[in-house]
């Protein structure tokens, strides 16, 4: 019994020696193509006018669980839909009513960074024991969007969200993910408050936008194997 015991702990010591001798990268660096969709008085569906958007993607990776990644991005935004209002007229009460059919299409330049947290640690298990080769993980970050509707351009946004990363080879990583940029403004559509309605912080009465994306990216710069390990 004593020496099955000796025998499984050598073994399990060596799965992990080995697990941990494979090359560890600190970054990642690839592009990602998807679908944009404007959100505001204009278009009140996440899925509706969606259109293509394409992007740079850079991340590096804290450790297996934790990463930061930059992205930079060009799409367009489009929009439209009909706005009624009706007004009392004086004292008779008599209302009147009008409509008015408005549309858009913008360019957008989407710039962010963000922190990622994936709920396993992610790897091949080669790299490092435990790890897995697909993980759900979510977003949290700050960028810059800019859009051009009239003389309109757009600044902070806040990003959220949440996808699945996936190991497709040793050093090659698809990505498909779900965010919502939130831009703290009523502008991107360049009809700023149609309904009367004052636009205030970063979610009341403001426009925003959801990116679909796939990404594709490729480790590189690979971690010093004698450093600190910090895995944990």
């Amino acid at each position: 019994m004593k020496a099955l015991l000796i025998a499984i702990a050598m073994t399990t010591a060596a799965t992990t020696a080995t697990a941990q001798s494979q090359p560890q990268y600190r970054m990642e660096i690839g592009a990602g193509a998807g679908l944009a969709a404007y959100v505001g008085d204009l278009n009140g569906s996440i899925v509706k006018g969606m259109q293509p958007f394409g992007a740079a993607v850079l991340r590096y990776k804290l450790n297996p669980r934790m990463a930061w990644s930059m992205q930079l991005g060009y799409g367009q935004l489009k929009g439209e839909e009909t706005i009624y209002a009706a007004h009392p007229e004086g004292e008779t009460g008599q209302v009147d009513t009008w409509s008015e059919h408005i549309r858009f299409k913008t360019p957008l330049v989407d710039w962010h960074v963000r922190y990622e947290y994936n709920f396993w640690p992610f790897g091949t298990g080669k790299e490092y024991y435990g790890a897995r080769p697909l993980t759900p993980f979510i977003a949290l970050g700050f960028g810059l969007a800019f859009t051009k509707t009239g003389s309109q351009a757009v600044g902070a946004q806040l990003p959220i969200g949440l996808g699945v990363k996936a190991k497709i080879a040793d050093r090659v990583n698809l990505t498909a993910e779900w965010l919502m940029h939130f831009t703290g403004t009523d502008k991107i559509d360049g009809t700023p408050d149609p309904y009367g309605i004052k636009s205030t912080g970063l979610f009341k009465n403001t426009d925003g936008y959801g990116l679909l994306q796939l990404s594709l990216t490729y480790d590189f710069w690979e971690k010093c194997k004698t450093c600190h390990n910090d895995n944990d």
